[in-house]
């Protein structure tokens, strides 16, 4: 893929991501390259598609900051398809692929092709309305919820109200989650799964995560890890007052509805942290695997669970050290032929 304009979102909030972005521009103009920031802070944004063909339709999206930068890049980036590029300069940088140390030559396999692209699984939905943003809605983010982007559009060129609901121009990585309001009032929620009724929670919030977005917001609720290489939904419930509260996984083909029981009261919609609009009872969303996956620069291959490990900072268990360290486990003969193969056939 030939790089010809790179889209900048910059965490402007950390003089190392400043810096870095100098970096990009230095980097880019070397090269004859277009470098345009993308300024995905301001309260005025516009959707993604729109702020993507603001920046000129950008081939490239560099991220620089944490993760949550990183959730912003990708959005842009695909509304057209582009490449994505995380530099870390956060906490834990879990989806961000090098640090700054590493961000020119970063840029340099880039431009000579020599990298790997992570295809990932991303999440888009559909609603029983066009979502809103109430006028009163700063008031209910002083309790920490995430920035507000404006509501989604009917998604381009779909039909704006049918029985399956309006097609929202939504793309998610992480998750979309559904959540109580109030803080002294739980949301009552009816699931469905592929049309049929599931289960009925009291809960603070339901989330719908990507294999991708398992390690995020449904890990800190309880949910399983899932290889981002399968592509499947993690139902999880958070603070379910039920005696079934585990999370449920399902095959991406697979579409979850949520609707918003006649006494509960409002709830957010947010999509990988940001809040898109505010249900009401009857009110309903379904949420299913997008149409298109966020395309994702790596260095190397990418090695999920050694990441996992690392960042989660997992510690062996001091029973089984104490019986003898774990070796290396490398063979390197070629893989026997019964291994040859993705599964049964």
């Amino acid at each position: 893929m030939t790089v010809r304009r790179v889209g900048l979102v910059v965490h402007g909030g950390k003089p190392p991501a400043r810096e870095a972005a100098r970096e990009v521009r230095r980097w880019a103009g070397e090269h004859g390259i277009a470098c345009v920031d993308i300024d995905v802070w301001d309260d005025h944004r516009l959707n993604a598609r729109e702020e993507a063909e603001r920046a000129g339709n950008p081939d490239l999206v560099v991220t620089v900051g944490g993760d949550g930068t990183f959730l912003r890049g990708v959005r842009i980036a695909g509304a057209v398809g582009a490449l994505v590029l995380g530099v870390n300069v956060g906490r834990v940088g879990f989806l961000t692929e090098v640090s700054t140390d590493e961000l020119t030559g970063a840029l340099d396999a880039v431009y000579r092709g020599d990298i790997h692209v992570d295809s990932r699984m991303t999440l888009t939905m559909r609603a029983s309305r066009a979502l809103e943003i109430p006028e009163n809605i700063q008031g209910m983010l002083r309790h920490g919820r995430g920035p507000v982007l404006p509501p989604p559009h009917v998604r381009p060129g779909m039909n704006g109200q049918d029985s399956w609901g309006v097609p929202l121009d939504v793309l998610a990585l992480n998750d979309i989650v559904v959540e109580k309001l109030a803080r002294d009032r739980q949301a009552s929620l009816a699931v469905y799964v592929g049309g049929k009724l599931f289960a009925s929670y009291s809960a603070d919030a339901l989330i719908v995560a990507s294999s991708t977005g398992s390690t995020a917001y449904s890990f800190s609720a309880g949910g399983p890890i899932l290889s981002p290489q399968l592509d499947a939904l993690v139902f999880t419930p958070v603070a379910a007052h039920m005696v079934f509260n585990r999370s449920v996984v399902l095959d991406c083909r697979q579409h979850i509805g949520i609707l918003v029981l006649e006494h509960s009261g409002q709830v957010a919609v947010s999509v990988d942290g940001q809040l898109r609009g505010v249900l009401d009872p009857g009110d309903w969303i379904s949420v299913y695997g997008g149409p298109r996956k966020s395309q994702l620069v790596r260095l190397t291959e990418h090695d999920f669970l050694g990441r996992v490990r690392d960042r989660f900072g997992l510690v062996d268990s001091a029973a089984a050290l104490a019986d003898g360290p774990a070796p290396a486990y490398a063979p390197n003969q070629p893989l026997p032929p019964d291994l040859a193969h993705p599964g049964p056939e």
